[in-house]
């Protein structure tokens, strides 16, 4: 009887969690939500856990207590790329589809193409399964960005409330989805209409990578 009370606890904690989350109530501040992002250097952030530019590949996977899963991209343009991406995570109560940016030395990124056990192709380039070392390679790297997408579509009234107004707005061309970019923080958040928000975190110092190629192909709103 007391297993069933406290499992009936902590489901009801999770949905006054979840409920905050998306009413823009305030709730205990808890260091995985997407709003809370430190800076323990001037040129950096910490989110969920990760300190960009420090924290490597397995030190994330044991945080967010999944396994994820590295991929190696190659694109149209012969750009190439390598992610860890996580289908579910559980962070402070909220689910979420997680996807790490790797900083793989330029110099290294061929040997592990020329290397790949498989490749498939898919709409916008190349994967590229790697070998047991390069995996292995991968996860001793440190992360360089992160991408967070809420499994629950989101308002924009939330993002409003818990991040504040953004220094600048940008619509994309192609697409229409609504770039909110806060550089200070090195977030850009995605809001597209009826689709999911998408969030990614980079080092402040190297926010350019992402507000460039949406100025190039896109139209500034504020």
């Amino acid at each position: 009887m007391a297993r069933k009370i406290y499992l009936g606890i902590a489901a009801i904690s999770l949905l006054i969690v979840g409920a905050a989350f998306f009413k823009g109530d305030e709730i205990p501040e808890k260091t995985d939500l997407p709003w809370h992002i430190e800076h323990p250097k001037v040129d950096t952030i910490r989110i969920f856990g990760i300190t960009l530019g420090t924290t490597n590949a397995q030190e994330a996977q044991q945080h967010f207590k999944e396994e994820g899963k590295p991929i190696l991209f190659k694109s149209p343009s012969g750009h190439l790329v390598v992610e860890v991406f996580f289908e579910e995570v559980n962070l402070a109560g909220l689910k979420a589809r997680i996807v790490l940016s790797i900083a793989v030395p330029e110099s290294e990124l061929q040997g592990m193409f020329d290397r790949g056990v498989r490749m498939n192709a898919t709409g916008s380039g190349k994967e590229i399964t790697l070998t047991p070392d390069d995996i292995a390679r991968v996860f001793s790297l440190p992360v360089s960005s992160l991408t967070y997408m809420p499994a629950t579509r989101l308002e924009d009234a939330v993002f409003a409330k818990r991040f504040g107004q953004p220094e600048m707005k940008v619509k994309e061309n192609k697409g229409g989805a609504v770039h909110w970019l806060y550089p200070q923080n090195g977030l850009d958040i995605a809001l597209g209409g009826n689709e999911k928000p998408l969030l990614q975190y980079i080092a402040p110092k190297n926010f350019d990578k992402l507000t460039q190629p949406l100025l190039a192909h896109g139209e500034i709103l504020k």
